[in-house]
């Protein structure tokens, strides 16, 4: 069972370091096994120094993104793109929010131990690719030998061990729309679909064909904390509540009591 573990709620003049230095014995009974509290304070460091603006976050929201990566074994805001944190406005606060990369999710997918092939690519406007769903499914890229042009399409797939295998295509145009209505941190500077577009359209395609692949329930647990703020510390982070899913249910209730009080005065 999950023990959670407050960290301070506001910056008191304290440096994002000094709270790691304080909350040292419950960071090291949180982390797993495999990673080393002096590893997690260096994965601290640089994450901090690839982007300053998160030692302006929260601090309980900032260590509880670290934690998301370091349980996961991924390394944030490095250049292997297994995971990012970004600084996000959480209702006018500045708080750290968790993403996995694209080749995060892909590692994780191996590590299930039920795949041989996970794989996404772009499709250049001068490739050769031809896509085919129902009874029969079909499925060829070639890559132009030069000037491949525009990216136009991306797709993603898996082969399972005993022989099975799925796979998906969206547009460029559908991945954007995509992005735009259930990404939180796409509008964001610092976000990996403002520096790393194609990456991130292929972890999109992934996510999707992913949901038919026979994966573990580790897997589904570690891709159910994309995207999340969270605010305290955990020896498990999958059970610790996401900020702001609860904020945006908090919104939506409004807007819908907004909506009846409404409708009860038109009456």
């Amino acid at each position: 069972m999950a023990t959670p573990i407050t960290a301070p709620a506001k910056n008191t003049g304290k440096t994002m370091q000094d709270y790691i230095k304080a909350l040292a014995p419950e960071i090291k009974k949180a982390l797993p096994s495999v990673i080393t509290p002096e590893r997690f304070t260096r994965m601290t460091l640089s994450a901090l120094s690839v982007n300053p603006k998160l030692a302006a976050c929260t601090p309980k929201s900032f260590l509880g993104a670290m934690m998301s990566a370091a349980q996961l074994g991924l390394e944030p805001n490095t250049p292997l793109g297994q995971a990012y944190l970004i600084p996000r406005k959480n209702k006018g606060v500045d708080e750290a929010v968790f993403e996995l990369g694209y080749k995060g999710l892909i590692d994780l997918a191996y590590r299930s131990g039920e795949v041989e092939i996970v794989q996404a690519q772009v499709v250049y406007a001068n490739d050769t690719f031809e896509c085919q769903f129902g009874l029969e499914p079909k499925l060829v890229h070639v890559p132009a030998d030069h000037d491949r042009g525009e990216p136009i399409k991306v797709y993603a797939l898996f082969k399972t061990k005993n022989g099975g295998y799925g796979f998906d295509v969206m547009s460029m145009d559908d991945i954007r729309a995509h992005a735009k209505k259930y990404s939180q941190s796409y509008n964001s500077s610092f976000s990996p679909w403002t520096t790393s577009f194609e990456e991130m359209a292929k972890k999109t395609v992934l996510k999707r064909v992913l949901k038919y692949a026979p994966l573990k329930s580790e897997f589904v647990k570690a891709v159910a904390q994309d995207e999340t703020i969270k605010t305290e510390l955990s020896d498990d982070m999958y059970l610790v509540p996401n900020e702001a899913e609860l904020i945006e249910s908090e919104a939506q209730e409004v807007s819908e009591n907004a909506e009846t009080d409404t409708d009860r005065a038109d009456s």
